[in-house]
Formats: structure tokens, C-alpha cells, sequence
């Protein structure tokens, strides 16, 4: 079985790999949403039955839809996932929670996600947003709320921002499709984790740049302590078997 891990101290609890569905992800569409629904819907929960208990979703992916159909599978009590708003003012990011709420069939978000930052002023930026999250979350709405970053400036503003809860963070061995060097994202991702934020990693085949050898991609990334989980982008039952037997066969080894 996949082990299980807490995101930081959200008290969340996912399994270690998470099933990505925003590969090549953009304006309502990724590489796993244009497999068609019944498709990817199936897909999903195969991974489920595997013991993939996390899945990554956003509105920019165009996977509500996915994700609502495959929890009427799993029973939303069995399922933990992340969406992302691109919402910058208080009333666009309400407007997008009550329509992802509607769009997943839930009454309740478990993580979301201000989408791609790229400035590190994304506080100040995305201040309104920021509240309405944050109302979310009292409110009982939304469990944890965080950030994706795609500029090294943004992530460090991340790991010093209090408001943030998670973070989804590009790492892998070689820095292909990272926000700077292997090392220095490292070093920020240390000091995300000892703040108690929770990191899940993405991008750790380099965007399928370094799918030759699987298992040293994803063993470089599960043995840093800094890293919760990992999210990957998975298109066959093959891919799915491939990986959950990785988490499976390979105890992580503190680097």
C-alpha cells in the first residue's frame, strides 16, 4: 500500500503520490482531461483502488468534472484534492469557490491553491484573494490554502508568507522546468517545512523529460525531507502501475 503522509501541519492526511491531472495543463485542458472523461474518470479510480488517496485538480485543467464523477466512485470521506483558482480580488476568488464547490458536487474543498505565481510581491498582488480563502477556511469551506509557484521570487515570498498553508513546488534532480537550481530550491523548500507548511512536488520527471529512468526521478525527490508528496501526471493504467509500484517497493531514504 502507498504510505500515507501529513501535508506539513495541516493536518491532512494523502497518500504519497498524488494523481495529476494537469499535464500540459492550460485555458480548460491538459494531456489527462483530453483522454476524455469515462476515460480519465476510470483512470482515477484504478489509481484509487491502487491506494492513490490524493488528486490534483484546477479550474485551469478543466478536471472538475473528473473529479466529481470519480468521488460518486470512491466516496468523498475516502478522497483527499487540491483545486486552484487564478482569482487576484476577493470577489473573483468567492465566485470561483462557490463554482468549484458546484463543479466537484462537493460541500466542502479540501486544499486550494492561488494558481502559478510569478511575482514575489503575489501577497500584496493577490491580497483580496488571499482573504476570501481565508474566510473559506474559518468558515469551514476550504481545509488548508496555499500556493503554486513558477518564479524562484514567488516561492521564496511562499516560504515566508504566514497565510500559506501549502505549497505545490516544481523539483527534480536535474533543474529541468524548476524555479532556479536544484540546490537553492531545496534550501527554500527546508525552510517551507521547518515553518510547518506542507510541499507536495511536481514536475519530477522534468515534464517528461526525464521518464528513461522513473525510479531515480522519483527516489531523488521521495528521499528529501522537505517533500510531502508528490504529484504526477498519469495517462494509462500502465503509468499508474509503474509508479504506485515505486511507493510500494521503495522505502524513502532521509537525505
Amino acid at each position: 500500500m502507498i504510505p500515507s503522509v501529513e501535508l506539513g501541519d495541516t493536518g491532512i492526511l494523502v497518500s504519497e503520490l498524488c494523481f495529476g491531472s494537469g499535464t500540459n495543463g492550460w485555458s480548460g485542458s491538459s494531456n489527462q482531461t483530453r483522454l476524455g472523461k469515462d476515460f480519465l474518470v476510470d483512470l482515477m479510480v484504478y489509481g484509487f483502488e491502487k491506494g492513490i488517496r490524493f488528486w490534483d485538480s484546477a479550474d485551469q485543467y478543466g478536471s472538475h468534472e473528473h473529479v466529481k464523477a470519480a468521488i460518486r466512485e470512491v466516496g468523498r470521506e475516502n478522497v483527499v484534492f487540491t483545486t486552484k483558482t487564478c482569482a487576484t480580488t476577493r470577489q473573483e476568488a468567492e465566485k470561483d469557490l462557490e463554482r468549484f464547490l458546484r463543479e466537484t458536487g462537493t460541500d466542502s474543498l479540501d486544499i486550494v491553491l492561488m494558481h502559478c505565481m510569478t511575482s514575489p510581491d503575489w501577497p500584496t498582488e493577490k491580497s483580496g484573494a488571499m482573504d476570501a480563502l481565508e474566510n473559506a477556511r474559518q468558515k469551514g469551506i476550504l481545509r488548508a490554502h496555499g500556493v503554486s509557484c513558477h518564479n524562484f521570487g514567488a516561492f521564496q515570498t511562499a516560504a515566508k508568507e504566514p497565510w500559506v498553508d501549502v505549497v505545490l513546488a516544481r523539483i527534480n534532480q536535474t533543474g529541468v522546468h524548476m524555479d532556479a537550481s536544484v540546490p537553492e530550491v531545496i534550501e527554500v523548500m527546508n525552510e517551507m517545512h521547518a515553518a510547518g507548511k506542507g510541499v507536495y512536488g511536481m514536475k519530477v520527471c522534468g515534464a517528461g523529460q526525464l521518464t528513461d529512468d522513473i525510479v531515480k526521478s522519483l527516489a531523488f525527490v521521495r528521499e528529501l525531507d522537505c517533500v510531502d508528496a508528490m504529484t504526477i501526471g498519469m495517462c494509462s493504467r500502465e503509468e499508474v502501475d509503474e509508479n504506485v509500484r515505486f511507493f510500494e517497493e521503495h522505502a524513502p531514504v532521509s537525505v
